[in-house]
Formats: C-alpha cells, structure tokens, sequence
C-alpha cells in the first residue's frame, strides 16, 4: 500500500498486526522493500513483532525524483575525496523523515528501528533526530561515515564502475549476479540460479537505475554524520559481516565506537547480503535484544 510520507507517496508493507511492539526496516542503496527476505520479516513476527518495510524514495514503488537529474557522480566523487561538499538532490536526513512519515502515516508513535547498508545511516539519524519515537537502534553492515574508513576491495570498487553488456533483462541480470558473488557471504553462498531469481523479481516489481544514482551521491553528501552518532541516547546494537568486501568491517566496529553504550557483534563468514543462515543469525541476535529493549523502553 501507498502512505503519504514527509510529503511523499512511499510503498510500504505492513505485516504481523496491531498490539505488537514495532520494527521499522530500512534497507539499503538502490534496493526495495523486497530486499528484506520474507524469512527474516516472518521470524521477526514469529518473534512478536510488527515488522514495516518501505521502499525508500526514488526506488521500488515510492515516489522518484527523475526532475533532479542524476549528476556526475563521478565528479561528485573527485570532490569527496578532495574534502569539498558533494550535491545531492535530497539527503540521507530527508530520507529519514520519509522513514518517520512513514510512522506518522500507520499511527505508530515508537518503533525498534533496524537498517541495513545505506539503510544504517538513514536509521542513526532517524535514532539521533527523532529520540522520542526510537525505541532502540539496529545497524547493519553499515558505517558510521567517518573519513579514513576503509572501502571497498579493489575488485568490488571495479565491479561497481563497470556497466551491464546489454540494456535487456538477462544482461542486466546477470550483471547484478557478477556483483552480488563479490560480495556475498562466503561461508553461505547462494547459486546462481537462487540469485537470478531473486534479482529477475525485484527488477521486474522496479528497475530504476537514476535512482539509486542520486540515493548514492545523498550518501557521498553525508559528511557530518560522525558527529551526529554521539548523539545517539537509546539502546543500539551493531551487526557486521567478518565477510564484508563492500563495507568492511572497521565501518561497523567505527560505528559502535561513536554511539554511546552501543554493542558490537562481528558475524564470521557473512558478506553484504542477507542469505536464509544469516537471517537466522542475525535475528538470534536482534530479538532478545529488541525484547530486552521494549522492557526497559518508557514511552
């Protein structure tokens, strides 16, 4: 269904009923509701939660900003490097308070707030900006942002700069499967024929390349960020891939550091991806926290 959010029309997905304490899911750079497994969101309500999903701005069914234009990114980059402000047609900030309209919208006044990738710093400024509404705070394989963090590896840094072979639906595919083997989990790898499937859905349900362009140059425009986690008061835990060949793991440990109290939890053998044993693992490890949490949290 359609809420209208921060002014915006977002696509959001609602499941587990009302009575249940709430977990608002955020996902990352240029991917959909839908990059959040099933099997995560039902453990999630297995678990007694409420889980919302929504596709942020500019991606899946939300609204786009194709008027922007999508920018040089790769000047844009030059100018991050060189310490100067990238431009950006929104911010990570603005998407945040799409994230809180989208709460305003379902009536929902407290949510656990859980994000993943890009989805992670939209979640610590929505948990920094908004206290009051931040029951707790989940960062996973994210950053905090902060300069001198390390990047990607050199082969993952050159997937991400080469384009498709085709225009079409398999080239375009098989291009996003070349990516995802780079940085999946190696201790949990999924097939070919899983990741293919799973790509041909998402790109068929949306396929909007611009704006995951201009979700990437709000990223590369977030540079105050580390000064914004300290101000992080509820309880938060970060998850991170020992894997991870896109965000290494120094982004997450980095990030624990900055937010008060924050504990940091390293996962052995996971990537940047969510397969069935990581959902598994990670929410072991989110449940009771969220629980524990919900206990102590004082509307």
């Amino acid at each position: 269904m359609k809420v209208t959010a921060n002014g915006l029309q977002i696509e959001v997905d609602d499941t587990g009923g009302e009575g249940r304490p709430v977990v608002l899911l955020i996902m990352g750079l240029g991917m959909q509701l839908v990059g959040w497994p099933q099997a995560f969101v039902q453990r999630l309500v297995d678990a007694g939660f409420r889980v919302v999903r929504h596709d942020n701005r500019d991606i899946g069914l939300s609204q786009g900003f194709d008027h922007a234009g999508t920018g040089n990114i790769v000047w844009e980059s030059i100018r991050q490097k060189l310490g100067l402000q990238v431009r950006s047609a929104y911010t990570l900030q603005d998407m945040a308070r799409d994230s809180l309209g989208v709460l305003d919208a379902l009536g929902i006044k407290h949510a656990h707030v859980v994000g993943a990738s890009m989805g992670g710093m939209i979640a610590q400024h929505l948990a920094a900006d908004a206290p009051d509404r931040v029951t707790s705070l989940v960062s996973i394989m994210s950053s905090s942002g902060a300069r001198g963090l390390p990047g990607p590896r050199s082969e993952v840094a050159a997937m991400l700069l080469r384009r498709p072979l085709g225009a079409g639906e398999a080239e375009l595919v098989a291009h996003s499967v070349r990516l995802l083997r780079l940085i999946q989990s190696p201790a949990y790898p999924q097939s070919t024929e899983e990741l293919t499937e799973r790509l041909t859905f998402s790109m068929r349900r949306a396929y909007r390349p611009a704006g995951m362009f201009r979700q990437m140059l709000a990223i590369g425009a977030d540079s105050r960020r580390p000064e914004v986690l300290p101000r992080i008061k509820c309880p938060t835990l970060v998850l991170h891939g020992e894997a991870d060949a896109l965000v290494p793991t120094a982004c997450g440990q980095d990030t624990a550091k900055r937010i008060p109290g924050a504990k940091f939890i390293g996962i052995p053998g996971m990537g940047h991806d969510l397969p069935p044993e990581v959902c598994a693992i990670l929410v072991n490890h989110i449940a009771p926290f969220l629980h524990a949490a919900q206990e102590h949290h004082k509307p």
